[in-house]
């Protein structure tokens, strides 16, 4: 039996390429699923080749500790793929690794679908070349990305973003804050370091600071804590309860939230959670990105947005107090600027598209596979 190769390198990355698989295997296609992910995938029905709790690294700096693990791991997916076996090579994000990938692929004549294409609007625009050379088909998941990379010669459809299809199983709010043990009118704060253990690091004490110094204002306030299902935050270092792999759910619950910027934003938007953006990295990786990165948010919601919804501390601005300011009125009821937010967070999920990306993808996987699969001789 042929295989259809996927390549996940973070927890999103999983999760989105664990949707892919399912709606594949529901479609009866005869190939087996195999690659590069996390217990999503494997749950999904994807045969692991490496798990991608080893491979969370980010930046500049940070994956060149890494980089024989890497390079293992390129070499035996070359293998794979030029021996014949491989009828698709879906890649998910984690472009730094993946458009290696993609080049290997395209060398062997093995046909390439890149679901969440790198961010190229962001930095990097070179890559759209990367792209056009070695991708057939991208799938790309913000609203804006299609037209960007069809005019740069890449094969681009946007399917919507795959949020939107774990958003129809989110619980009601009352539903997500019993399930947590809030009750009542009890606020609640939700903190969100990041999915990676170097963010862990970096965002773990001023993200604590923050919610201390909300709760030396309102003594009554909850915090919890959304951790990652691979990532440990020893208790001495969290005075808050931990809550694995359920953001969505516990974005639902929170009346605001403090997130690492990317995906929990977005999460955040679709959840109709008012949050404030924060992010700190190596100062050399920082040092570096300021020197590439061409847009003015990091936040995603705020890319799609436009504009800034939810405010951005980064770096040095990072400071306990600061967010704890920003915070503060997001956390009540009766605000202005959390009934705006809301507003706006209303107006970014409606850009996102419609639910059923997983099932597109899919889609277009098992004819991509086929073809491929028709013409071996």
């Amino acid at each position: 039996m042929r295989e259809i190769l996927f390549v996940a390198g973070e927890v999103s990355g999983d999760q989105h390429a664990a949707g892919v698989a399912r709606a594949i295997r529901a479609s009866g296609a005869p190939f087996a699923l195999v690659g590069v992910g996390g217990d999503r995938m494997r749950e999904a029905g994807v045969q692991l080749i490496e798990h991608v709790a080893r491979l969370a690294h980010f930046g500049f700096v940070e994956p060149l500790r890494h980089l024989p693990q890497y390079r293992r791991l390129r070499r035996d997916l070359r293998t794979r793929i030029e021996g014949g076996a491989v009828a698709l090579v879906i890649l998910v994000d984690y472009g730094g690794f993946n458009l290696k990938i993609a080049a290997v692929a395209a060398a062997a004549g093995v046909p390439v679908l890149y679901y969440i294409t790198p961010q190229v609007w962001a930095s990097r625009a070179g890559r759209m070349h990367t792209l056009a050379r070695t991708v057939t088909q991208a799938a790309v998941i913000l609203p804006f990305e299609a037209a960007l990379l069809t005019a740069n010669g890449v094969n681009a459809t946007f399917v919507g973003h795959p949020l939107l299809d774990r958003a129809q199983a989110l619980p009601s709010r009352a539903e997500a804050r019993r399930a947590i043990g809030v009750t009542g009118d009890d606020r609640l704060l939700a903190l969100f370091p990041g999915s990676r253990a170097g963010e862990v690091l970096r965002h773990l004490e001023p993200f604590v600071e923050t919610a201390r110094e909300l709760q030396r204002r309102h003594p009554a306030l909850k915090v919890v804590v959304g951790a990652a299902p691979h990532v440990n935050i020893p208790a001495e270092r969290c005075p808050y309860p931990l809550v694995h792999g359920s953001s969505f759910e516990l974005l639902r619950a929170a009346d605001a939230a403090l997130c690492k910027s990317g995906t929990t934003t977005l999460e955040a938007a679709v959840a109709l959670c008012p949050m404030v953006v924060a992010y700190r990295v190596d100062p050399i990786t920082y040092a570096l990105a300021k020197r590439f990165i061409k847009i003015p948010f990091i936040g995603l919601v705020n890319v799609v947005a436009g504009r800034e919804v939810a405010r951005e501390f980064v770096q040095g601005a990072l400071q306990p107090q600061d967010l704890a300011d920003a915070l503060d009125p997001l956390l009540d009821p009766a605000s202005t600027a959390r009934a705006a937010m809301i507003s706006e967070l209303r107006r970014v999920r409606g850009l996102l598209g419609e639910p059923g990306a997983a099932e597109r993808v899919a889609t277009m996987a098992v004819s991509m596979a086929s073809a491929s699969h028709a013409s071996v001789p």
